[in-house]
């Protein structure tokens, strides 16, 4: 454990570089493996084609069992992590998710697929991310900040132990949440693990690649945030800390609010009080990773609008995005897998309303496509 300010320091730098270089992977997997969420769903729903779905399950499978290993061995706590605690946000987890798939829809994919696509030369992706940004920041702190916690952050439930299905099963039954953990880890994270591999098409290099390196790259970056950046005891403040996490728990992989928090320390920069968080780090690490893959591969190439009715619908599914996104507590990443592996409540009512508001864009798309024709 760090005893001096220098000593604090070189371990921020380490924890910080660490972020950068697991985001630079993650982009780097996500362009070559077109992993995509929102694509995912509509490959199923268009095409009848559950690789990327699979790839997808794939990638929560090994978070899910790595997670509950390392509570399992008493390296982190589900308790600690922004995913934990007694309170369960189920209105703002559905509405929130309902609003984020939608508007991811309307904007050609989630937070983490448009940080790929600018790593690509996507202008539009650019333009996604400065409003998706934006609006995320308002909701943090700002008007619909205020709407966000006046109206659905009210409506939860206050359980009496973590949200976490280990400690809640733990209280219902007297048993040990380490062991619960374990159990539940390898039995969930392991039947979606065996359903993801069950079918030949995504046993291929590419969707493997993109699946389980996906998933430990979410699984190392919980293990940086929640062992190597835990102190027991900061050297300052005599408490327990988690160091360079934008909400002062134990974090992993996620898009929304670290896009807004990217622009906050880019506006504040001169402020020292400000300082650069673990998901801001690997926000920048995705577009550099996904540039450099597109730039070997010779996909990277300039795009922009195709007309003002594209540009229009990119918008709005940005400031759903950047709203809803913060509303649910994370994206299709930041709920979809890095939540989920920790098994809250919450986690789940977001992935489910992520995948209803998905489904609801995908109609509506298809219906303007119809109406059009």
């Amino acid at each position: 454990m760090p005893s001096t300010p220098a000593d604090l320091a070189h371990l921020t730098n380490q924890l910080l570089w660490a972020a950068l270089a697991l985001g630079a992977i993650f982009g780097a997997l996500a362009q070559r493996s077109h992993f995509c969420t929102m694509g995912a769903i509509a490959d199923v729903v268009n095409l009848g084609d559950t690789t990327r779905l699979r790839m997808w399950v794939m990638a929560i499978a090994v978070a899910v069992i790595g997670f509950n290993a390392m509570v399992a061995a008493g390296w982190v706590d589900a308790g600690k992590s922004i995913y934990g605690g007694p309170r369960v946000l189920w209105a703002s987890g559905l509405v929130g998710g309902v609003m984020f798939g939608f508007g991811m829809v309307l904007a050609s994919g989630c937070g983490n697929r448009n940080l790929v696509r600018l790593g690509g030369g996507n202008l539009k992706s650019l333009v996604v991310l400065l409003v998706l940004g934006l609006s995320a920041w308002a909701t943090l702190r700002g008007v619909t900040g205020v709407v966000r916690v006046a109206t659905v952050d009210q409506w939860a439930l206050v359980l009496p132990v973590s949200q976490d299905l280990p400690s809640l099963l733990a209280r219902a039954s007297g048993g040990s949440v380490p062991q619960l953990a374990l159990g539940l880890g390898l039995v969930l994270g392991g039947g979606l693990l065996a359903w993801s591999l069950a079918s030949a098409d995504a046993r291929k290099p590419g969707v493997l690649l993109g699946g389980l390196g996906s998933g430990a790259v979410v699984l190392a970056a919980w293990w940086a945030s929640g062992v190597m950046g835990y102190l027991p005891e900061h050297p300052e403040t005599l408490e327990p800390t988690f160091l360079t996490t934008a909400s002062q728990r134990m974090e992993a992989i996620s898009f929304v609010g670290p896009v807004a928090a990217g622009m906050e320390w880019l506006v504040f920069f001169s402020d020292t009080s400000r300082h650069l968080s673990l998901g801001v780090a690997a926000v920048i690490g995705v577009v550099a990773g996904a540039c450099v893959v597109a730039v070997v591969r010779r996909e990277f190439r300039l795009e922009s609008f195709r007309d003002p009715a594209d540009m229009a619908r990119h918008l709005v599914g940005a400031v759903l995005m950047g709203v809803g996104g913060v509303t649910a507590l994370g994206c299709t990443v930041g709920q979809g897998i890095s939540g989920v592996s920790t098994l809250g409540l919450t986690s789940f009512i977001a992935l489910a309303g992520i995948v209803l508001g998905c489904l609801a864009g995908l109609k509506f798309l298809m219906w303007q496509l119809e109406r059009s024709a």
